[in-house]
């Protein structure tokens, strides 16, 4: 391969748009659904589904029922994506994508795996 195209496929890699978001693990069988953000998209399933295989999730509640139940009980959902920009906060985005799907979902007790916080 040429310089000219290896700057060429550089660029084309460079501009490629990257998308942060919420996603949504669900377990099917209690309809207990597990929320998290990411700031980027591309690939978080097989992220996600790997710490659960290897028991390395930070869930503990999602991680036993993975294990327990198995991973054909679970189904991943993409809930909102939103496009990276260079002047995005991601961080501040990220925190108020959370909070906007934890209020409208409430995945707290027997709906889900998240524990409520209190002030």
């Amino acid at each position: 391969m040429d310089k000219e195209r290896k700057k060429e496929l550089r660029e084309e890699f460079m501009n490629l748009k990257t998308y942060m978001g919420v996603i949504q693990i669900k377990n099917n069988k209690n309809g207990k659904v597990y929320i998290m953000t990411t700031p980027n998209l591309k690939n978080q399933w097989l992220t996600v589904k790997a710490q659960l295989d290897m028991g390395t999730h930070a869930n503990a509640t999602l991680q036993k029922e993975w294990k327990k139940m198995g991973e054909d009980v679970f189904s991943y959902e993409v809930l909102e994506e939103k496009e990276v920009e260079e002047t995005t906060d991601r961080k501040w985005e990220l925190k108020q994508l959370e909070k906007k799907w934890l209020e409208k979902l409430e995945p707290y007790d027997e709906r889900g795996y998240h524990i409520k916080k209190t002030l």
